[in-house]
């Protein structure tokens, strides 16, 4: 098996390591790509982007959206995820997406979200393999990048419609790799993935394979790479708040003391203010509190009065203040416990 920290090609690109940050819906901004770049991430995909809103200039959409800092290309790759279902649309897309700086364009073919489906892209291209190709044909013609693919299994449990896709969009499309999630889109995050599709998703396929779905923690991740031969993971909601994870794999890093997860949210509130501006940022960042202070393996009454204080307040720099006092909290605690402790004797 090959070692997580050995080089790959992607396309004529040269990817550094085989752990990948996976594009989190509404979350994988620069900032957070970023975060996982600094970890060791040799690829990091953006959140998934409308290539109606590109096309059409959507101010937020190009502004936020296709937004890419330049410390993030700092020895790693950088794809932009699109999704639309318009083969014209998309080729304009993707050329303003190359325009942005991206190295690499991510079409996403499995998102079960009904908002997305309903216009005929996501998980709803599973059934569409003549679409998913033109569209897949598009992406590459606009932006003249590599293409790679993100799919489900199919869209129901037991269906294989994306194993099928998959051989479609490279045999017809020339994709440079595809993102293979084996659970049916109708399960969300929920069940166990089918690694044993996998594994035959990655004999059949003479491109590279990204596994992605279940990647929780690094002894899940080994498990599932080893049993599927996939070429990397992409690690997804087990990278929430833990983007220690990517240096566990890649360096054999420990786990985060409380010190240096209270810190690494201040960074996270830091950046959040840079790309949004404190007001919305003290609003977005209320879904990431909860990621970071459950890592630090406090008492479950005090977990619960932070996380609700947190909720509550509606500014960015209460929130700063309330982290400062709950590091000092902590500190505090810490000296209590050695005082406390007896010392041990030299002598038996």
């Amino acid at each position: 098996m090959t070692d997580l920290t050995a080089p790959w090609s992607l396309g004529p690109l040269r990817v550094p390591n085989r752990v990948a940050l996976a594009p989190l819906a509404g979350i994988g901004n620069w900032f957070v790509r970023l975060q996982a770049r600094r970890y060791g991430a040799g690829l990091v995909v953006s959140e998934m982007v409308s290539s109606f809103g590109v096309h059409y200039g959507n101010e937020r959409t190009c502004s936020e959206l296709l937004h890419i800092h330049p410390d993030e290309r700092d020895g790693g790759i950088v794809s932009m995820q699109l999704f639309g279902s318009d083969p014209d649309v998309m080729r304009s897309a993707a050329a303003r997406v190359a325009q942005a700086g991206a190295d690499v364009i991510d079409l996403n073919m499995g998102c079960p979200v009904p908002k997305v489906c309903k216009t005929g892209a996501g998980a709803a291209l599973l059934r569409e393999p003549q679409r998913a190709v033109a569209v897949a044909r598009a992406a590459a013609e606009g932006s003249g990048l590599p293409v790679t693919v993100k799919l489900r299994s199919g869209q129901r449990p037991g269906e294989t419609d994306g194993a099928d896709l998959a051989e479609r969009l490279v045999a017809d499309a020339g994709v440079a790799a595809i993102a293979f999630h084996p659970r049916s889109a109708a399960v969300h995050h929920k069940g166990q993935p089918d690694y044993a599709l996998a594994a035959r998703v990655v004999e059949r396929l003479d491109v590279p394979v990204i596994l992605t779905g279940g990647l929780r923690d690094a002894a899940a991740v080994r498990a599932a790479y080893e049993q599927t031969g996939a070429t990397a993971v992409m690690l997804a909601r087990g990278a929430l708040g833990n983007p220690w994870l990517f240096a566990e794999l890649l360096q054999g890093r420990a786990a985060p003391s409380r010190a240096e997860v209270l810190a690494e949210l201040h960074w996270v509130c830091d950046r959040a203010a840079e790309h949004l501006g404190d007001e919305r940022a003290g609003r977005y960042l209320r879904k990431f509190y909860p990621w970071y202070l459950e890592r630090m393996a406090l008492p479950r009454p005090a977990l619960k009065r932070v996380q609700e204080e947190l909720q509550r307040l509606e500014t960015l720099a209460g929130a700063r203040a309330r982290l400062d006092a709950l590091a000092a909290e902590d500190a505090g605690s810490h000296r209590e416990r050695r005082a406390t402790t007896p010392a041990l004797s030299g002598a038996r």
